[in-house]
């Protein structure tokens, strides 16, 4: 049994407040959400410098390292991070929230109410953020392996002789990190902020110093520079684009893990904390290079530092890598929660490992799937650098996708004009489609993978969708009215036994399907029938005072209407307690569980695709039981079979 794949309209909610932490009324209160951002969200962008300026000066397409190159490339990185992150994420972004949430999916969830009157574009925009979503699991699978890989590389500069230890030991630091992804991040979580902010202060040190001895890259905060740069190297200057990229990915994390803690600590930890960071390491290691081009040929963000400290800043860049991993796996689950909420993923087992913070979960059948894609992918690849072809496109799509969401909400949802809307489209779109373009100059270089995984997810993703969408209107199409039933049963005075019986519903209308077989079977009925609905709705979350609803609808009848949002886990035995509070008595050893059980044959008359048809009824099959999903004790379950084609 699945929750109903739709979402209730709601007004548009004022200023985004936190929602997975609580809202902080003070300063200090504020300053710990800034503190503890800088390791949730700001993980990857800020381990960023151990590879972007590498990249853009060697390799396949890399730069040659000559003054004009250097100041140009460290514009476009500066006005990057300025553009596409200080302003586009961290000013307007942040703005649209979904009572405090953001992402893909939860922008699309709040334009669902408007788009009741036009299918065509909500299918369209269902679709697009489908792919979005797909996008940033490719992203999850590369960071960790990028990100370790790159750090641990960092040995080579010491000795020749760890060359043939890197891949090994990376290999070890990521299944260690997946396997302790089961005991949950609450300790570790409370040491991520401190470490991150030791990070930052270091790498801003380190550019600061190499910027005093050579203080003429300052001359890249001009843009014209970057103008030069293009005037000079023409379509090579383009594909430099698919590098510089790399120092902005993550942005789209800061958008999507709003919820932890709320746009001022985000902005705070930003303009404070992170952005002077980067930018002065940005700008280091571009002195460097001014000074001393060879050090292109090595690791540029390694070589800022003295040979004395080469080993602990190893051993930093390893646990911030290892904490920027971390970081977007976590998202990743938070991502899949949100799927299987929204009716875009099947059902899949959730744990939360905290009873304090309910957004820590951990997700086992994702948590090994990323584990053996990263593996795979250090394992091919072996080197920082050939990993980086494949990275970039899914960041660069994902962030085009979202603007034009973003666009979608300012004139669906805020009712902005035209002309306004289009412009900030059209600035946002300028930076993401150049990034993008650049990108899939790689696609052959390795960038297919992230297309691959996306494609794959994205098809599962709709193909779930609209399996489910068929069997939501199998089951409409087989219910009864309610007044039809109820009026039957008083005419039939059928015999009524002890206990209560809850019937599991998908939509909260008419009889469902099960009871409607067991009658046919049993030609009894229990004294109290529940008839019970299992609501998505389109809030990150809903409060216990409005997670239950009753309606008594005679003789012995009750619809139970339970609501969640697309950010939660259902939990039916907290339902039953919450009935309990508003005078509703159920005694769990006297009650009944009905669940339906469809078989499916890919024989009907759907216009689906076959082979999608086969690939929703696996889907189906390997989803996880209903009687676990929703937390019911399974002693008290009975499951009706019937057989659906489709």
């Amino acid at each position: 049994m699945s929750t109903q794949n739709t979402v209730a309209g709601v007004a548009s909610p004022p200023a985004a407040q936190p929602v997975l932490l609580p809202s902080p009324p003070g300063k200090l209160k504020t300053s710990g959400l800034a503190l503890a951002a800088l390791g949730i969200i700001y993980g990857d962008i800020g381990t960023s410098p151990l590879y972007t300026i590498k990249e853009c000066f060697t390799g396949k397409h890399g730069m040659s390292v000559i003054p004009g190159n250097i100041t140009g490339i460290m514009s476009m990185v500066f006005w990057s991070l300025i553009i596409v992150v200080s302003v586009k994420y961290v000013i307007f972004f942040l703005r649209a929230d979904n009572n405090g949430e953001g992402g893909t999916f939860s922008l699309l969830a709040t334009l669902r109410s408007k788009l009741k009157t036009n299918p065509k574009a909500w299918a369209f925009l269902t679709i697009l953020a489908a792919a979005g979503a797909s996008l940033l699991y490719g992203d999850g699978v590369i960071t960790p392996a990028i990100s370790v890989l790159s750090a641990i590389e960092g040995l080579n500069l010491a000795t020749d002789a760890a060359a043939p230890y890197v891949v090994p030991l990376t290999c070890v630091i990521l299944i260690a990190l997946f396997l302790i992804q089961k005991r949950g991040t609450a300790a570790i979580g409370k040491m991520f902020g401190p470490i991150m902010l030791v990070w930052f202060a270091t790498i801003g040190v380190l550019g600061l110093i190499s910027i005093i001895h050579q203080p003429a890259i300052l001359v890249a905060l001009n843009p014209f520079c970057a103008v030069r740069f293009f005037a000079v190297n023409h379509i090579h200057g383009i594909v430099a684009l698919a590098s510089v990229v790399l120092c902005i990915t993550g942005g789209e994390a800061l958008y999507a893990d709003m919820g932890h803690f709320g746009r001022l600590p985000i902005r705070l930890s930003w303009y404070c904390i992170v952005l002077p960071g980067l930018v002065l390491n940005y700008f280091g290691q571009c002195a460097l290079l001014l000074d001393n081009p060879d050090v292109a040929n090595g690791y540029p963000f390694y070589a800022l530092a003295p040979q004395s400290l080469l080993y602990p800043m190893v051993g930093l860049a390893t646990i911030s890598t290892i904490i920027a991993s971390q970081a977007m796996i976590s998202g990743v689950y938070s991502l899949t929660q949100q799927a299987i909420q929204l009716g875009f993923s099947p059902r899949m087992r959730i744990i939360h490992t905290s009873e304090h913070a309910k957004g820590q979960i951990y997700i086992p059948t994702v948590n090994w799937a990323l584990m053996i894609a990263c593996l795979t992918l250090v394992l091919v690849f072996e080197e920082s650098s050939r990993l980086a072809s494949a990275y970039g496109i899914a960041v660069t799509a994902t962030m085009a996708i979202t603007s034009f969401m973003y666009f979608k909400v300012t004139r669906i949802k805020w009712c902005w004009p035209l002309l306004q809307s289009l412009l900030l489209l059209l600035l946002f779109l300028a930076f993401d489609c150049s990034f993008l373009g650049a990108n899939l100059l790689k696609v052959v270089d390795g960038g297919w993978i992230t297309i691959s995984i996306a494609a794959v997810i994205a098809t599962s993703m709709i193909t779930w969708r609209d399996g489910r969408a068929f069997l939501a209107k199998h089951y409409r199409d087989m219910r009864m009215p309610t007044d039809v039933f109820l009026k039957d049963v008083e005419e039939l005075n059928l015999p009524r036994i002890s206990g209560t019986a809850v019937f599991m519903s998908i939509t909260p209308e008419g009889i469902p399907y099960t009871l409607l077989n067991l009658l046919q079977h049993n030609e009894a009925l229990h004294q109290r029938v529940l008839l019970l609905s299992v609501l998505s709705e389109e809030t990150p979350k809903v409060g216990k005072e409005d997670r239950v609803s009753i309606e008594e609808l005679g003789h012995g009848f009750f619809r139970i209407k339970a609501s969640y949002g697309f950010m939660e886990t259902p939990n039916i035995m907290n339902v039953i307690d919450l009935l309990d509070k508003k005078g509703m008595t159920v005694d769990i050893y006297s009650t009944s569980f009905f669940l339906g059980r469809e078989t499916l044959m890919a024989t009907g008359r759907n216009p689906m695709a076959q082979w999608r048809k086969f690939l929703f009824i696996y889907m189906s099959r390997n989803a996880w039981n209903a009687t676990s999903f929703f937390g019911l004790p399974p002693e008290r379950v009975i499951e009706l079979g019937i057989q659906v084609q489709i």
